[in-house]
Formats: structure tokens, sequence, C-alpha cells
């Protein structure tokens, strides 16, 4: 049986995720997955997310190099997104980005820059043409 989830941790989730995938994310967990759901929106979305000491924004840009250092594309695309949402400029996220390849390794910072250009593209934003593009 699914057991009410936390409002607070639900709200911020929706607000950096987007409504549309925490749906999905909540209606595809089975009585399996549940008890998952319902970790994250508490401890992750409420627990950490809701915490005073850092903006959302910072938050985002963390998570960006610590997905792209655990090589987890899909929640790193997720992530890219919700940085968006939370004020990221696609500049921010590309410099997070570079400095996770430094300290990661090349193949960790071009597959994110992969995901991210995915992302983006998703997100319909538009980046302006590189410096060093001939």
């Amino acid at each position: 049986m699914k057991r009410k989830l936390n409002p607070e941790g639900l709200a911020t989730r929706r607000q950096v995720l987007g409504d549309a995938y925490v749906d999905r994310a909540l209606d595809n967990a089975d009585a399996f997955a549940w008890p998952m759901q319902e970790l994250v929106t508490d401890f992750c979305w409420d627990g950490i997310w809701n915490r005073p000491g850092l903006p959302r924004k910072t938050r985002s840009l963390i998570n960006l190099s610590m997905l792209t250092a655990l090589n987890r594309p899909h929640e790193l695309k997720v992530h890219i997104i919700g940085a968006l949402r939370n004020g990221c400029s696609p500049e921010e996220i590309r410099e997070v980005l570079l400095q996770a390849a430094v300290y990661c390794g090349v193949p960790a910072g071009v597959d994110a820059f992969r995901v991210a250009r995915e992302a983006l593209s998703e997100a319909g934003v538009t980046v302006g043409e590189d410096a060093g593009s001939p």
C-alpha cells in the first residue's frame, strides 16, 4: 500500500524536477519500489534540499558534479533540467562539467557533455556559438 509522501519534500521535488517527471516516478512505483519513493522524498528532497544552508542553485551544481563522478547519466540528465529550473545558466552547467572532467576523468566529462546537450535540447535551451568553433 502506498503511504502518503512527505508534503514538503514532494513540493520541492516537483519544483526542481517538474510535475511530469515526478508523476511518472510515482505512478510507476509498485509495492516493491514505493519505499524508495518515500526515502528520496523524505531524505533527499526534504531533509537535504530544504535545508537553509545552500541555495537550490548551488545544490544543483553540486549534484551535477557528483552525478558526473558517479557516472549516472539518467540522473544527470534529470538534474541538468532541474538545474535550469533552479536558475543555473547553460554556461554555469558547462563550467561545472569541465571541472568535473578534470577531477573525475575526461571520459566522464565527455559523457556528461553528451548528456547535457541532450538535456538542454529537450528543455528547449539554445546555447550560443562557442568561441572556439571554426
